[in-house]
């Protein structure tokens, strides 16, 4: 056999992400079915809990208006632990997707979610050189998955990710505490219409989980069928459910 000429080495393809068993895909993807009903719960009844049951509002839905609107009445130990860990809990679980299917589940999430899967997009050329930062500074699960994509290694990521969530915390809970006065006024306000609230925020998330039923798919019917989404993604065919925009 000839030699191949000087200068014409082709680079080897670099190896697909290692697949799943789907016994472990279904572990990953129950917790984010579970996490994604806690959500909606969380939104629902927050007008109930935010003054009543503080902790067990942010254990449901860790949006950074309910960890602030509680930061006030818990104290340090409850407010990290249970806001990191809920916080943190779903985030590995995209690392792994991404880690699985590598480009695929880009493509899944672009579909999920047009507008992150964009941004996903946009970033990627940044990611290499800036990874670490980029988990850092936005540890949500559309980051985590790309991280996992990318290829980016477990200790970085996990290093970047903890930071990342830590800071979050402290800096809603700096801005409790620099705005007391206001943020209590707006639980007391909540409370004194609890039941009005209760009305509207319970609508908004039937609402909103009737609109992703009228596009196509629910998110948790998503991630029941998250295998067969993967493997659609994977071989490139279009996929039933719409563009949503959730965090599990």
């Amino acid at each position: 056999m000839a030699d191949d000429a000087p200068g014409t080495d082709v680079p080897p393809a670099p190896s697909a992400p290692r697949r799943p068993s789907r016994r472990a895909l279904v572990l990953v993807s129950l917790p984010l079915i579970a996490l994604v009903i806690m959500g909606y719960l969380g939104d629902a009844l927050a007008p109930t809990l935010v003054d009543t049951h503080p902790l067990l509002l942010i254990l449901l839905n860790p949006r950074n208006r309910y960890l602030a609107l509680v930061s006030n009445d818990l104290d340090a130990w409850s407010y990290y632990l249970v806001g990191f860990g809920r916080l943190a809990v779903s985030d590995p679980l995209f690392f792994l997707l991404g880690a699985w299917y590598g480009d695929a589940a880009v493509r899944w999430m672009e579909r999920r979610t047009r507008t992150w899967g964009q941004l996903l997009r946009q970033v990627e050329r940044w990611f290499a050189a800036a990874a670490a930062p980029l988990v850092f500074i936005a540890p949500n699960n559309y980051i985590c998955l790309f991280a996992g994509a990318a290829g980016m290694s477990v200790f970085a990521f996990v290093l970047a990710n903890v930071a990342g969530s830590l800071v979050r915390l402290w800096a809603v809970r700096a801005f409790g505490r620099a705005f007391e006065g206001p943020i209590d006024a707006v639980v007391d306000w909540i409370a004194d219409n609890r039941a009005v609230l209760l009305l509207v925020t319970t609508g908004l998330v039937v609402l909103s989980v009737a609109l992703e039923a009228r596009r196509g798919e629910t998110e948790v019917e998503a991630l029941a069928r998250l295998d067969d989404e993967l493997e659609e993604a994977d071989r490139g065919t279009p996929g039933t459910g719409g563009g949503h925009d959730h965090d599990p």
